[in-house]
């Protein structure tokens, strides 16, 4: 069974950066296309970013380009989410799925822990 385990989170000020990363327990990560996703308090399930196999296409949010940055190391087995100049409104809990067809979708079953983000002042 495929599972992420994602970290890097904490508590930062704004203007503030955080690498997150995205690991998979078990399972080679090659063939899939990697998503981010985030839950802020009390909202829905935000989609934030996505590399696809061989780091050959990525495609953010508006809310985030231009300050995330979205990679892979297949090697590692490991996805990242470079985040600069974080703002409060990027105030969540964020995982990663494995991605869809479509771009902005993804398999809401990988959701599991994720790793929260707090920037605050």
């Amino acid at each position: 069974e495929l599972q992420f385990v994602e970290s890097g989170g904490g508590m930062v000020q704004p203007g503030g950066s955080l690498r997150l990363s995205c690991a998979s327990k078990d399972w080679p990560i090659g063939s899939y296309a990697i998503s981010w996703v985030r839950q802020a308090p009390g909202k829905g399930i935000e989609w934030v970013s996505r590399v696809n196999q061989g780091n050959t296409m990525t495609y953010y949010a508006d809310s985030v380009k231009g300050r995330f940055t979205v990679s892979r190391d297949d090697t590692k087995n490991t996805a990242y989410l470079q985040m600069n100049n974080l703002k409060p409104e990027d105030t969540a809990r964020y995982f990663c799925a494995r991605g869809r067809t479509d771009y902005t979708s993804f398999y809401y079953s990988d959701l599991d822990q994720g790793t929260q983000v707090t920037v605050s002042s």
